[in-house]
């Protein structure tokens, strides 16, 4: 077991969902709840990560944020910054990866909440930011509580978007996902096993824990 890669992996996780639950919780709520000419495209621009292949979205982030493009340039000439090959590289493409699935359980939540509800708040005296806190987000705690589950969990797994962006450098950017692969390519297939095991039963539990808070979502309304 690389016990080094998984704790990078651990805390690639962790960073992943600190950064993108405020903004997605905002984003998915900002679309649940209006009504506008571009909506479709921007729910797109959300979703376009899942069905991109991960080496292809790599690839335009590293083409976009290297030290070679006029962003990657302005950053390092400005402010001594590089967001490839090193962590903050890993944490940018992990959170444009996992976009989708942070906001799109959380979207789909705060749409099940019956406008009535939000509008009898309004006539009881709630402010928007009362309604928000007292209202709309205990209902919607099953989506938010799948979304961060999911996004933790397939941060633990990317693979081709963080090769492309961090490499496999030890320490740094080699998570448990490439030193499974690495593994493989040595022809270590015991190690190999067993860290793709350990995915496996994690994955698997976040599945369950998606498919429980769903159920809690929908049953007030059966």
């Amino acid at each position: 077991m690389d016990w080094t890669a998984l704790w990078l992996s651990v805390e690639l996780a962790a960073a992943t969902l600190a950064v993108l639950l405020p903004g997605g919780l905002w984003l998915a709520r900002w679309l649940a709840r209006t009504r506008f000419a571009g909506k479709a495209l921007v729910e797109g621009l959300v979703v376009l990560p899942l069905v991109l292949p991960p080496t292809v979205l790599g690839y335009y982030l590293l083409v976009s944020l290297g030290a070679g493009s006029p962003i990657g340039r302005w950053l390092l000439q400005t402010f001594d910054l590089r967001l490839t090959f090193n962590f903050l590289g890993l944490l940018v493409a992990s959170v444009v990866f996992n976009l989708p699935f942070m906001v799109q359980p959380i979207q789909r939540a705060f749409e099940a909440i019956p406008p009535a509800l939000i509008e009898a708040a309004a006539v009881s005296g709630l402010g928007r930011w009362a309604t928000l806190w007292r209202v709309e987000l205990p209902l919607a705690w099953p989506g938010i509580l799948s979304a961060a589950v999911l996004t933790f969990v397939h941060t633990l797994g990317e693979f081709g978007v963080v090769l492309m962006m961090g490499g496999s450098i030890p320490g740094q950017t080699k998570t448990i996902a490439i030193s499974i692969y690495d593994r493989v390519q040595a022809f270590d297939l015991a190690s190999a096993d067993r860290m793709a095991l350990l995915l496996l039963l994690l994955s698997l539990l976040a599945v369950a824990a998606s498919f429980f808070a769903t159920a809690r979502l929908m049953r007030p309304r059966a």
